[in-house]
């Protein structure tokens, strides 16, 4: 049985960045986040969008209870009907493993709202 990246933990420190060839693999299983790499460091980037700022603003506390669970923390940008969220390792300057794994637990977090 498979398990979903989102039931696996972001615990472990990252020592390198994946390959092309690892995010590839990953990518499928959150089709949702687009990788943008603003000054030359590749991040997961979504948009979630909300009715309002109270809903919009509600999920941005779920999403920073769920980092600080993780200890893996991501860039959030909340505004009026709308949460921008990042995911990247500043160690490793680029995408590990526990990015993927705290994006697709963001989606489950969204889902389950």
């Amino acid at each position: 049985m498979t398990t979903s990246l989102a039931d696996e933990s972001c615990r472990g420190e990252a020592v390198a960045a994946l390959t092309p060839a690892e995010i590839a693999a990953l990518q499928p299983q959150i089709p949702d986040w687009q990788i943008v790499t603003p000054a030359g460091v590749a991040q997961l980037h979504r948009v979630f969008t909300f009715p309002d700022f109270v809903a919009a603003l509600a999920f941005t506390h779920a999403v920073g209870a769920l980092a600080e669970a993780e200890g893996h923390h991501p860039a959030l940008l909340t505004e009026w009907g709308r949460v921008q969220v990042m995911w990247w390792t500043h160690s490793v300057q680029g995408l590990h493993r526990n990015d993927f794994i705290a994006a697709a637990k963001t989606d489950r977090l969204f889902a389950e709202r």
